[in-house]
Order: structure tokens, then C-alpha cells, then sequence
């Protein structure tokens, strides 16, 4: 092999251990993440919703989340459409 083969490889071998620490890696962490999280869910959670919607869990099912709106309406979404876990909120 000449030198211009072998340095294309190493490029190469760079490309692609950058594309996976800059892209694939990361995004693994977030779905290990967010499994940990739907796997933590339980009645009493602040939760916020993919779609903004901030509630309390009423009651957790295999594939399926109630909350509780502010307004005292109950809402049933997907797991999935669980975005985030409020913090605890300090009571003074």
C-alpha cells in the first residue's frame, strides 16, 4: 500500500470515530435517559409533556400516564409523550 492509501484510511477511521462520539453516542445517552425516566414514573410526578402540557401523574399504566391539569381536568397520553420530570418544588 502507498502512503496516499493508508492516510485515506486513518481519515477515514477519524470520520467515523467523530461521527460516532458527536452523534450516535449522545444520542443513545438521551434514549438510556429517557427510558430511566419512564421506568421512574409514578402518581404524584410533576411531569411535563412533549407538547408543553405541565401536570401531576393521577396514575401510571403499563403503556399509558394520567395527569392532572391545573384546571383539574385529567388527560391520558403515552409514555412516550412524557418529555419531562418537573424538580420537586420547595415547600416553604
Amino acid at each position: 500500500m502507498d502512503q496516499q492509501t493508508i492516510m485515506m484510511f486513518v481519515l477515514l477511521a477519524l470520520f467515523f470515530g467523530m461521527f460516532y462520539f458527536l452523534i450516535i453516542r449522545p444520542q443513545r445517552q438521551r434514549q438510556k435517559d429517557h427510558a430511566t425516566l419512564m421506568s421512574s414514573l409514578v402518581k404524584g410526578d410533576g411531569v411535563i409533556t412533549i407538547g408543553g402540557i405541565h401536570g401531576v401523574i393521577e396514575s401510571v399504566a403499563e403503556d399509558s400516564v394520567v395527569i392532572k391539569v391545573e384546571s383539574g381536568t385529567l388527560l391520558k397520553v403515552s409514555r412516550g409523550a412524557i418529555g419531562y420530570k418537573k424538580a420537586p418544588e420547595d415547600k416553604k
